[in-house]
């Protein structure tokens, strides 16, 4: 937002609020007929969900077994239409991937773990997980990956080390979605809430010991498929039971602080924030992305993306000026410098 002029800043910003955008697909892709389906069925579906990544030069797209790096445009205009490289390594689908510090992490269906530097050749493929690594993180020399073998486990890159597991986590539940905490010391974990009754937990990075759980009586199948860290404190979290949870475990562990509920009672599989008042998120059906405000209860702005076959958002990305959002079959973009 730096380089943006002040007229133009403030012209963006009620572009955001007020929902006034250019849409436009700027990538598409065949696909399995997966939709509609439950939520159930998306179990059975996990491995044709689309993963995302965006930094302020590439946006990376996981598409079957490898991972697309598409340059984005220098006038903020989209991105380029062909990938300016091509990361592959896994057997099978790509679940998760990380883009952190020009490297690229990600979790397979054949329960490994890839890592590449996105400039140049260099590569690291070790096996992870018994069944397939559902979702990675990457943060200072360390990788967390949970997986459907009810495990997280910890992982070292340091010189020497490297794909060494540190800590096996036992999670009594297939993990959906992890995250490492902004100061290094702990990670968080979203399971699928079958096994477990918490499908919320903290631990400790260093040891692997659980330090807390966060939240109580959670209905069964309440699992939690996204977790965003906006401050070590701070935390959001969505997925099955239809709520935006935001967490400050400073306050309360046992209780969220704030959340919203996805008003057509869709799960919600994506979801991300400016780490100040606005939130996005994807919900199961029908491509809807809403956009929240964290002073009011009630959502901002939605848009229709999939439609009349329905898709899930399985991810999202936002920039100051374009929010993108992967679908089954393609990836939309909205543009929110026009008009």
């Amino acid at each position: 937002a730096a380089g943006i002029p002040v007229k133009e800043r403030v012209k963006v910003s009620q572009n955001w609020r007020q929902g006034r955008c250019r849409r436009e697909t700027v990538l598409k892709w065949k696909c399995k007929q997966v939709a509609p389906f439950s939520s159930a069925a998306s179990l059975l579906l996990s491995l044709l969900m689309p993963w995302m990544e965006l930094d302020g030069e590439y946006l990376c797209l996981s598409q079957a077994e490898n991972i697309q790096a598409y340059r984005l445009c220098p006038d903020g205009t989209g991105l380029q239409r062909h990938p300016q490289a091509i990361f592959s390594g896994h057997q099978e689908d790509v679940c998760r991937f990380v883009l952190v510090n020009s490297h690229i992490v990600s979790g397979g269906g054949d329960g490994n773990i890839v890592l590449h530097k996105i400039h140049g050749s260099y590569s690291i493929k070790f096996s992870a997980h018994e069944q397939e690594v559902n979702c990675v993180d990457f943060q200072g020399g360390l990788i967390v990956s949970g997986s459907r073998d009810r495990t997280a486990k910890v992982w070292s890159l340091s010189a020497g080390r490297v794909g060494q597991c540190l800590h096996t986590v036992q999670t009594e539940d297939r993990v959906w979605s992890i995250a490492i905490s902004p100061l290094l010391s702990s990670f968080v974990t979203g399971t699928a809430c079958c096994g477990h009754t918490s499908p919320l937990r903290i631990w400790d990075l260093e040891s692997g010991q659980l330090l807390t759980c966060l939240g109580t009586d959670f209905h069964r199948g309440a699992g939690v498929l996204d977790v965003f860290y906006e401050t070590p404190s701070l935390l959001l979290s969505c997925g099955y039971d239809t709520y935006i949870r935001y967490w400050d475990i400073r306050t309360s562990t046992r209780k969220c602080v704030q959340e919203w509920e996805e008003p057509h009672d869709s799960a919600l599989y994506c979801i991300r924030s400016d780490k100040n008042h606005m939130i996005a998120s994807g919900s199961s059906y029908y491509g809807v992305v809403r956009l929240w405000d964290k002073r009011q209860t009630r959502c901002l702005q939605s848009f229709h993306l999939s439609s009349p076959t329905s898709s899930p958002v399985y991810c999202l990305r936002f920039s100051t000026t374009h929010l993108y959002a992967a679908l089954a079959s393609a990836v939309h973009v909205l543009d929110f410098t026009a008009p």
